[in-house]
């Protein structure tokens, strides 16, 4: 009798450890999990198309996976996005954006440290260079991010290699592929104590216009570093004077996280404001680097909207 009550007992408490265990929290209750598989990518873009979450970054080196969610926490493999063999180079695919424009689908990502823009007709690709070549065939160049002004004009905000990693941007033609190289302008560079760390980085930039003003994330130190951390800029004039705030970095090591960094916005199902960015696997290991989501607000300061980027996110997981 003892027996078969010591294992009712044993059977109960493993139903509740089960239930515990695969309980989840909503996400705008943000709560950090460090028990479930997180989804492997750094340099994370999330794209919301048709009601569905896809989910791109650097993680293969047979391209550029994708995966899908319905609710930015429980996360599905979706395979490649883009294979190699549709593109100019066949190593380092790295730091994916993926725009619905006019019907079509596209992704700048960088391979082989040059920057590149591929096609496809569907969220999932496949992705094509069509014309086989990076935008910038003669230079290095990595992280293109892509903005659409309000009249129209595309810009294409990217890193080149002058003075460690630096930040600039350039129209484009209405191919959205084509650069106008005699429209390159410097946006930022290494400027601040909090940059300075190891080495000379600022990158993984990302665009947003608000109430007039252009705000740019970006990242700065090494990837590989634990102060990898994101600040905020802001312009008036696309092609002017980019002003960094003085109270950078927005986000650096928030909760049990380091080395937190490329990241980029997106608006959610309910309207939020989001940001998506990766960090280390611990505090002792960089890879594999996962994906985190936290939340943006604007916060008025005499009369000006302040960027502020939430202590708080979530962790995705990984689903079968």
């Amino acid at each position: 009798m003892k027996k078969n009550l010591f294992l009712v007992c044993l059977f109960m408490f493993g139903t509740l450890a089960s239930c515990q265990c695969s309980s989840k929290k909503s996400a705008d209750n943000a709560v950090v999990n460090t028990t479930e598989t997180p989804v492997p990518l750094g340099d994370p873009f999330i794209l919301l198309h048709d009601g569905v979450y896809y989910a791109y970054g650097t993680h293969s080196n047979k391209g550029i996976e994708f995966y899908t969610s319905d609710d930015l926490l429980t996360w599905k493999y979706g395979g490649l996005a883009l294979n190699k063999e549709d593109s100019w180079a066949d190593r380092w695919f790295w730091a994916p954006e993926i725009y619905f424009v006019n019907g079509k689908f596209y992704m700048y990502y960088s391979a082989d440290e040059h920057i590149c823009v591929a096609v496809a007709d569907s969220p999932t690709g496949p992705f094509v260079q069509d014309k086989k070549e990076p935008m910038i065939a003669d230079e290095k160049c990595i992280d293109n991010s892509l903005f659409i002004d309000d009249n129209g004009t595309p810009y294409l905000s990217f890193v080149r290699f002058n003075d460690g990693n630096n930040i600039w941007i350039a129209e484009l033609e209405k191919d959205l592929i084509t650069i106008k190289k005699e429209t390159i302008h410097p946006c930022l560079h290494v400027t601040q104590e909090w940059e300075k760390v190891w080495p000379r980085v600022n990158e993984g930039s990302y665009i947003l216009k608000h109430n007039g003003i252009y705000y740019m994330s970006y990242s700065a130190n090494s990837y590989e570093s634990p102060f990898y951390g994101v600040g905020c800029a802001t312009a008036t004039d696309l092609m002017g004077t980019w002003t960094k705030y003085d109270e950078n970095p927005l986000l650096q090591k928030p909760g049990k996280l380091v080395g937190v960094g490329h990241s980029a916005m997106f608006t959610d199902k309910a309207g939020k404001l989001r940001i998506v960015y990766h960090a280390h696997k611990d505090k002792d290991n960089i890879h594999p680097r996962a994906m985190y989501i936290g939340e943006v607000s604007f916060e008025n300061v005499g009369g000006v909207d302040r960027m502020r980027i939430s202590e708080e996110y979530i962790t995705p997981k990984l689903v079968k």
